[in-house]
């Protein structure tokens, strides 16, 4: 556990890229089995499930502590880091460092875990009377203290961050994959493409993994998926478009399907298999071949138009979805890419190739039914023709065009120059800045997430939320003026005078019941202070309903 403390910090306390992966590389290399595989799994982003809640944290925090509830929140505000603010309160000291990553997750964390879920699900059974509640709340905290008491401060950290699932230490998968790979000579793409899907940490797990002949694969298994980058600008003018093929760009869920051994595969892009959710589409691939995967997007569908993405996660959110459900939400596999034929990767294969054989396949009969399609692609002479074309993506419910170069290869994560994103212009409104919540990591304590209002009448009306796109000054300046401005505050949320002006920009907008301007949007971003603007100039709701109405 303290090598793993330690492994966090040298990777938190450090940018340069080199030095992240000496740390993981020299950690991998003096790890047990178990205990490499444990780091591997926390490294790639992946939690204990289920995760404490954080009321039991904060409970325990000020137990520990012995302070008071206003004093350990208006604390934690500051911090802005529950895991940073319970480990700096609590007390304890290492006990020699003996005990190993694994037997602390074997021995204290799942315990805990197990026993928080076993009171959750208790109290969703039974009526139970609220003292009852604080009293196993109160006792899952005891126990929490006590395991705090075993560890030193960083390990305590490290420790808090695992049970709430928020390791977050500034390396991405490919990079993790790339250290792991330097240790133990296996290639990175066959790493990632071994690491693919669900997975258990063990020893034999983290053997498998990194012999260099893989002997652990499943039918189930997925491939590593292709990303693209944005199209960047003076790219049109040094390159030319006849070398792409260009597709509709959808906002939907990304997904492998796999056809082996009799069943079929739903993959999410976060490796989440997806049995259950789209039944129809399961079904529609039953009559495909074994041994074939494509790549493409799951889409609310019908009428032959895409829904909005907010009814298709009405799908996402069911495991199993009911009869009503299929009805109001039909869903389609979109197909644009072929990575597995007749049993053989042909990722590697120029996409025009692929492209013939996701063709071949019989669309218009087997294929053809109402929830499998094949994606359309379009040729262009012209740059102004493809840009053309792009902005009238949202006629077609698409965020834009897809290019895909005709000889890339089906390359493993975002690589340059395989496949371009080139999303329409997206909508912009000047909205009036009316509440503001302290930020977290580096941003704790200072105000840096943002409610966004519009006029409607006389009033304003809370329209979006945004807390990126100012730069750190920018943000610095935001902080100083709503501390010396906040007129009212309702727990960590401060409301300000009707002043500021900001410019956002969102992908996408819709009707939306469950907020107060009946409107929800996509990715909401601040563009720039509108430091020219006073409040009434801001945008009003009607605005945004005639770009709703087209």
């Amino acid at each position: 556990m303290r090598e793993f403390a330690k492994l966090y910090q040298r990777l938190d306390e450090t940018t340069k890229t080199n030095d992240k992966v000496l740390a993981m590389r020299e950690y991998f290399s003096q790890a047990s089995g178990t205990d490499a595989a444990y780091a591997l799994y926390f490294l790639l982003g992946n939690k204990l499930k289920p995760s404490l809640p954080t009321r039991i944290i904060r409970r325990a925090a000020r137990l520990g502590a012995e302070v008071p509830e206003w004093l350990f929140e208006e604390t934690y505000q500051w911090v802005g880091d529950l895991a940073e603010t319970a480990a700096a309160m609590a007390k304890g000291r290492s006990h020699g460092g003996q005990e190993t990553l694994s037997e602390t997750i074997a021995e204290r964390l799942l315990p805990l875990l197990r026993s928080a879920s076993g009171s959750q699900r208790s109290t969703r059974k039974s009526s139970l009377s609220s003292d009852r509640r604080m009293e196993m709340d109160e006792s899952l905290a005891s126990t929490l203290v006590e395991l705090w008491s075993r560890y030193d401060l960083l390990e305590r950290f490290v420790f808090n961050k695992l049970l709430t699932g928020n390791l977050r230490v500034g390396v991405s998968a490919k990079l993790v994959t790339k250290a792991l790979s330097q240790w133990c000579g296996v290639p990175s793409e066959e790493l990632c493409h071994r690491m693919m899907g669900e997975w258990e940490p063990s020893e034999t797990f983290f053997k498998q993994l990194v012999a260099p002949e893989y002997s652990g694969s499943s039918p189930a298994k997925p491939y590593p998926f292709c990303l693209a980058h944005p199209l960047p600008q003076g790219y049109s003018e040094e390159n030319s478009v006849v070398d792409f093929f260009a597709e509709w760009k959808w906002d939907g869920i990304r997904a492998q399907l796999v056809r082996r051994a009799g069943r079929t595969y739903l993959w999410s892009r976060g490796e989440e298999l997806l049995e259950g959710r789209f039944p129809e589409i399961e079904l529609a691939a039953e009559v495909l071949p074994d041994g074939l995967v494509l790549d493409g997007e799951v889409l609310g569908f019908r009428d032959g138009e895409p829904l909005a993405f907010t009814l298709l996660q009405r799908r996402i959110q069911r495991r199993k979805p009911g009869v009503k459900l299929l009805g109001e939400v039909p869903v389609v596999f979109t197909a644009f890419d072929i990575l597995e034929h007749e049993g053989k990767d042909v990722r590697q294969e120029a996409y025009q190739k692929r492209r013939r054989l996701l063709e071949s396949l019989d669309w218009g009969g087997a294929c053809g039914g109402q929830a499998m399609r094949i994606s359309e692609v379009f040729s262009f002479s012209d740059w102004g023709a493809l840009f053309q074309k792009r902005d009238t993506a949202r006629e077609h419910g698409s965020e834009g065009l897809m290019l895909k170069h005709r000889h890339g290869r089906y390359d493993v994560g975002r690589v340059t120059g395989t496949w371009w994103k080139s999303k329409v212009t997206p909508y912009t409104v000047d909205a009036v800045l009316v509440y503001a919540q302290r930020g977290h990591g580096r941003r704790a304590g200072m105000f840096s997430d943002y409610t966004f209002a519009l006029w409607e009448e006389d009033r304003l009306v809370p329209f979006a939320k945004a807390y990126s796109g100012l730069s750190d000054q920018e943000i610095t300046r935001v902080d100083r003026w709503i501390k010396e401005n906040t007129q009212k505050k309702f727990g960590p949320v401060h409301e300000v005078p009707a002043v500021l002006v900001m410019e956002l920009a969102f992908e996408n907008l819709q009707e939306s019941s469950r907020h107060k301007s009946g409107i929800a949007v996509r990715f909401p971003r601040i563009v720039r202070w509108r430091e020219d603007k006073r409040a009434g100039d801001a945008d009003r709701l009607e605005d945004i309903r005639k770009m709703l109405k087209g």
